[in-house]
């Protein structure tokens, strides 16, 4: 007999709202961010892509971060640890003090034998990097390069004139922890006194998508009761370098002067993606008798979990879609479903040109015109490798209060689907459907479902 998984707690940190509260109201209301890219980015180059989602850093004096924490970890870490006690206070644990100095926990509601870790990030901390790899590099030349600079603004110029880098000048000891993408989850195992499985998935924009299934099956085979999973990314380095090499490769959205209808998934119009600065979500999973011992109720079931890969190019998705059909099919069995009970789709939706076409038609094929269609990136940009727990996380939320979001800025739809464009207007959900795809050819979904009552 299959274990039955279930979703009993969500923290989120994204460019529309801080956690799950916020954020959802915002979701409802349509409210989308963007904003022009920072000015000193212009500073190192040109940009063809003038916008962007940012995710701005949070205030970590309102949230139980140690002194130490806020100074060895990169921003994609801290946002994973927020994000987790924001869901642990959602699923209704305690929290007992473990270690004052280290900051850690134990949650007496759990066996911490039976605990899991797995979240998914795309690249870790590669802010972190581009600073070391700033100091390492710019520190011997930083010195000639300022006297230059000072020389040619005229005798006149301060003598504390800066120089055009932007940079500490002080090598981070913990770079390396900072930096390797694994310390997402292996800072969440230390946090809760974990000693079991912890693992970072990293499969681009598919990572937390694929986090989540892979904490699922976890559960669903009965190797641990509980896990935290979802996804994480921060990408606001202040050099736009990270930007730079996205719209270098011409995937970025483009403006006309209307920054704020340029980000339009599944249009006619759209022109590519709305980078993010980053975000994340992460899900508190439970076996569902062990939700029920604590008289927890679900926010959303998960009833299945596929992935697949369409071996196709690194960063163009197989315009045949044929590894999409085989992730339903996979879906359908194990969910014990059919394409006619899926209510609502949150798809990829990235905005993208070849992309937004094949997704759309692949979904036109399978499900017809009925179920409910939209795109949560038309609202939070790209997160990367944090898109899919978000949207996961928004899915469950759909099921849970029967609401859609609206898919901001559809004016023109390049398929009939049943593209959600009302703000705030009820709808009913029993089975819904959340995807993700990524570069190097990942494909991943969730079906989820509305939890049966205790």
């Amino acid at each position: 007999m299959k274990r039955e998984v279930v979703i009993t707690g969500i923290g989120i940190l994204s460019p529309i709202g801080n956690g799950r509260g916020e954020f959802w109201h915002n979701c409802l209301a349509g409210t989308a961010a963007v904003e022009t890219i920072p000015e000193q980015w212009r500073d190192y180059n040109s940009y063809s892509s003038p916008i962007w989602a940012p995710m701005h850093e949070p205030d970590y004096t309102q949230y139980p971060l140690s002194r130490a924490e806020k100074m060895q970890m990169d921003p994609v870490q801290l946002f994973t640890l927020i994000s987790a006690d924001m869901a642990v206070a959602d699923a209704g644990f305690t929290k007992e003090l473990r270690d004052e100095k280290k900051n850690t926990y134990i949650l007496p509601e759990v066996h911490p034998d039976r605990c899991g870790v797995v979240m998914g990030t795309g690249n870790g901390g590669l802010v972190s990097y581009t600073g070391s790899a700033a100091t390492h590099i710019v520190t011997p030349i930083k010195k000639t390069v300022d006297a230059y600079c000072k020389k040619m603004a005229g005798s006149d110029s301060s003598s504390d004139t800066p120089g055009p880098f932007r940079f500490s000048s002080r090598f981070n000891p913990f770079s390396v922890a900072m930096t390797m993408p694994n310390a997402c989850s292996a800072v969440l195992s230390i946090k809760y006194s974990f000693p079991g499985l912890s693992m970072t998935v990293s499969s681009a924009c598919a990572s937390g998508t694929t986090a989540i299934g892979t904490a699922f099956r976890a559960i669903r085979t009965g190797d641990i009761d509980m896990a935290l999973t979802g996804g994480a990314e921060y990408l606001a380095d202040p050099y736009g370098g990270i930007f730079r090499a996205f719209d270098t490769a011409k995937t970025l959205v483009q403006a006309d002067g209307n920054f704020d209808r340029a980000n339009r998934p599944f249009d006619k119009k759209r022109s590519g993606f709305l980078f993010s600065g980053g975000g994340a979500a992460v899900l508190v999973l439970e076996e569902a008798e062990h939700a029920r011992r604590r008289g927890k109720q679900p926010v959303a079931a998960i009833e299945s979990y596929s992935e697949t890969c369409d071996a196709f190019t690194i960063m163009g998705m197989d315009p045949d879609g044929r590894q999409i059909d085989k992730m339903y099919s996979t879906l359908f069995t194990n969910a014990a479903c059919e394409p006619e009970d899926i209510a609502y789709i949150n798809t990829h939706g990235t905005g993208t040109i070849i992309n937004d076409e094949t997704e759309s038609r692949i979904i036109e094929k399978v499900f017809g015109k009925k179920p409910l269609v939209n795109a949560t990136k038309s609202l939070t940009g790209h997160t990367i490798g944090a898109s899919g727990a978000l949207e996961t996380a928004v899915t469950a939320l759909s099921i849970q209060d029967q609401f859609v979001h609206p898919c901001a800025n559809l004016d023109d739809p390049i398929r009939e689907l049943n593209f959600v464009t009302d703000a705030r207007q009820e709808h009913e959900i029993e089975w819904a459907l959340n995807q993700s795809f990524g570069f190097g050819g990942h494909i991943a979904g969730l079906i989820l479902k509305k939890p049966a009552l205790p």
